[in-house]
């Protein structure tokens, strides 16, 4: 396998370049256009930023694995988890919010929220959600932290691997494959307890009476998780996640990013000290070549090459960076949040204060502002009482042997609120129109009970006697069949037509 490294200077910031032309000779001398995986291992970093990491991956493994057993009242007759994906009675819960298959665009729009927000934060910081958040980057981050625990550190593992097998090998490679899948297995059992009741959900696993879906879809969150975080790392990052290419839309010269900061570390090379015991600073740079920014980093790159697609921004390289500089008694800060802007107005011996509020993040945050409004005012004008109406096609009418005409449809009452609720229903603008409900009683007032959070569908049969046909002019005539709360008063309709001939109205189902 022969490597072609072709370095050089990028005119628009001066910092280098690096590509790699890798071409594979097999065994009968022609050329491949891969070359296997180069294993990369990560020095345990400490400082500000790596503590600060070690609280995301707490925070946010917390909420993962704890918030389906998290309860919320809701009534009787609902379920008590705060957030739940019931695909069964096809509703979303997040705690006191509930969402039908009809208001999905609620979900949307939380969606639409969450990637301009995203935008909004590259923008800012660049790829800082990648470096801190990212459930790649976090499970990621536990699986190192674990075969550190089984195999050491970084010259332990590289040791390690380069040892032949025996017993002490297959016994640390096994108990990290293991921790991995136990991690795996955690966190897709996790993930299905958002699906169902966590907590019956946990005791059936156990006991074998779950679902056979549920063993399914377990089965293949572990293994993606085992896969992903503890196999695939960085190449998931770098190959898999189309936001490092994209990422480079919502970024400018303000962009804060973590850069090397040549003006102040070139020219570099090893430290050599005086007869004093003192180094000479007075004609070189600051960085001292000592790699360490290189071997923190989880994808295995040089801050020093520039800014980089495999770069996801989670700053191990500045506590790095800043723990050589304070052994070594220079300024911290070789390594460090920066903008190209800031850079270019150094080097020409100028100022260039930090600009977040610019025209690229403005429009994000108004468009943020924007459809959080609109996703607030159409909460706010959700109704917690709908009904739908079809009307019956095959036949469109049937002629009484008194001479009236009778119409029946399909009438679906929804009820949103978290109690019984009593409907009536009516034909309105229809003169001289009989309702009935099959299956009600009509000397009961008709009184329609629909059960806490519950879809009903009626079948209603809509007369109208022969006197009153004539007063019907057209072979389709509109009206409204609504539904009446009969405590609250409430009331939603639906518009539809009344068929007394075979017309075309009649033909496409009572549509205008």
């Amino acid at each position: 396998m022969t490597t072609v490294l072709d370095r050089r200077e990028d005119p628009r910031s001066g910092s280098r370049l690096e590509r790699h032309d890798v071409e594979a000779v097999n065994k009968k001398g022609h050329r491949e256009l891969y070359a296997s995986r180069q294993a990369i291992y990560p020095k345990r970093a400490h400082g500000r930023y790596r503590t600060v990491k070690w609280v995301v991956m707490a925070i946010t493994l917390c909420v993962y694995y704890g918030l389906p057993f998290v309860r919320w009242h809701r009534g009787p007759d609902l379920p008590d988890q705060a957030v739940l994906l019931d695909i069964e009675s096809n509703r979303f819960f997040v705690f006191f919010l509930e969402i039908w298959p009809q208001e999905f665009y609620f979900v949307t729009g939380l969606l639409v929220l969450a990637a301009l927000l995203l935008f909004l934060l590259t923008s800012v910081a660049g790829r800082v959600w990648c470096g801190y958040a990212c459930p790649q980057t976090v499970w990621t981050d536990l699986m190192i932290a674990v075969e550190r625990i089984w195999q050491g550190d970084r010259n332990a593992r590289i040791r390690l691997d380069k040892e032949p097998w025996g017993a002490t090998k297959i016994f640390k490679k096994g108990m990290t494959h293991l921790s991995w899948l136990a991690i795996g297995l955690a966190t897709g059992g996790a993930l299905v307890f958002y699906f169902r009741d966590a907590p019956t959900l946990a005791r059936e696993l156990v006991t074998g009476t779950a679902p056979a879906a549920a063993y399914l879809f377990l089965g293949i969150f572990s293994f993606t998780t085992y896969l992903l975080g503890g196999i695939a790392r960085e190449q998931v990052c770098t190959f898999m996640c189309p936001w490092p290419r994209i990422q480079g839309a919502m970024t400018d010269r303000h962009t804060l990013l973590v850069r090397y900061k040549p003006e102040r570390g070139e020219p570099r090379g090893p430290l050599h000290k005086g007869p004093d015991g003192k180094a000479d600073w007075s004609a070189r740079g600051d960085c001292i070549d000592c790699k360490a920014c290189v071997v923190v980093c989880p994808a295995g790159i040089d801050i020093r090459d520039g800014s980089q697609l495999e770069c996801i921004q989670c700053a191990l390289c500045i506590d790095a960076c800043n723990d050589i500089m304070v052994k070594i008694g220079r300024p911290q800060g070789l390594v460090g949040y920066d903008t190209v802007a800031k850079q270019e107005a150094k080097a020409a011996g100028q100022y260039q204060s930090l600009r977040i509020i610019r025209p690229r993040t403005l429009l994000y945050a108004a468009l943020i502002a924007l459809v959080g409004a609109i996703m607030l005012l159409a909460w706010f004008n959700r109704s917690v009482l709908e009904i739908s109406v079809l009307p019956d096609r095959t036949p469109p009418f049937v002629q009484l042997s008194d001479g009236s005409i009778r119409n029946s449809f399909t009438v679906k009452i929804l009820n949103k609120l978290h109690e019984p609720r009593a409907f009536t229903l009516a034909a309105k603008e229809l003169a001289g129109a009989t309702l009935t409900v099959v299956g009600i009683d009509s000397s009961k007032s008709a009184q329609i009970v629909v059960p806490t959070d519950t879809l009903r569908e009626l079948r209603v049969l809509v007369t109208v006697p022969v006197r009153d046909l004539t007063k019907l002019p057209d072979p389709s005539t509109p009206f409204t069949l609504a539904a009446r709360d009969s405590v609250s008063g409430q009331e939603t309709g639906r518009r539809t037509y009344f068929r007394k001939t075979n017309t075309s109205h009649a033909a496409t189902g009572g549509r205008p």
